[in-house]
């Protein structure tokens, strides 16, 4: 896994746990791994992170680390400048399927417009909203 410089500007911190206590999954993130609600009856990882199981409707959700890796499903270029991205144009966003089966929409670092498609294959990697703000990302594998 890499970790962009923190050299990056400084970028509109997303509040946490605001509707859903999130604190795992923040607290993994700080540690540099990816944590996920997994609901226990249907055996199944989702995010975003929900009060209940989008599966079952349950309470049955318990919070587990996940590889960190999968594949683009789709993905676009942000061309244009707009708060938070200054420097970063052009900038390589994508949905990314896990292998746990689970789809999260990330920045992919390192990676230039034409090295991005769907069906490659993507790692962890950690941005920073700002330097003491971790934040996931994926970069090609």
């Amino acid at each position: 896994m890499s970790d962009i410089s923190n050299t990056t500007p400084a970028r509109p911190i997303p509040k946490q746990g605001i509707y859903v206590d999130s604190k795992p999954f923040w607290d993994g993130i700080a540690q540099g791994k990816l944590v996920l609600q997994y609901c226990t009856v249907a055996k199944r990882f989702q995010h975003y992170p929900k009060p209940v199981s989008g599966f079952t409707g349950r309470r049955t959700l318990d919070w587990r680390e996940v590889a960190g890796t999968g594949t683009i499903y789709a993905c676009t270029v942000v061309r244009i400048v707009g708060p938070g991205v200054e420097g970063r144009i052009p900038l390589c966003v994508a949905t990314v399927e896990l292998d746990e089966g689970v789809r999260i929409i990330a920045n992919v670092l390192n990676c230039g417009p034409g090295d991005m498609a769907i069906g490659r294959r993507v790692k962890l990697a950690l941005d920073h909203l700002a330097p003491e703000h971790p934040y996931p990302a994926f970069e090609l594998a």
